[in-house]
């Protein structure tokens, strides 16, 4: 089932909803990011992946500065219409420390 960009709840968290960044190929999870309506229009528009910046307080595009971009396959939206998931093709890696994914951390054991 399809649905519009005007059916996604972004009445909560400030307008903000969170996106899963997978790896449209292998389905591996590369980052989490925030979305409002505008990155996600722009997302649409280019088939690149865009975000709202909570830290900077403004829009960007993945690989802007890095160049590692992501072209965006496919767009998923949950059953609750408040949470989405970006299918990728990634040309670089996606966390900004270099590493191909933002999840390269263990949570240490007691």
């Amino acid at each position: 089932m399809e649905k519009t960009i005007e059916e996604i709840d972004f009445q909560k968290d400030g307008g903000l909803v969170p996106v899963i960044v997978q790896d449209a190929n292998t389905r591996e999870v590369l980052t989490l990011a925030y979305s409002n309506k505008e990155s996600l229009e722009l997302t649409k528009k280019t088939g690149k992946s865009w975000f709202w910046s909570r830290s900077r307080k403004k829009l960007w595009m993945k690989g802007e500065e890095s160049g590692n971009t992501q072209a965006v396959k496919q767009i998923l939206v949950d059953c609750d219409q408040d949470a989405i998931i970006y299918l990728v093709e990634p040309s670089g890696p996606a966390c900004h420390t270099g590493e191909k994914n933002c999840f390269h951390y263990y949570l240490k054991k007691d």
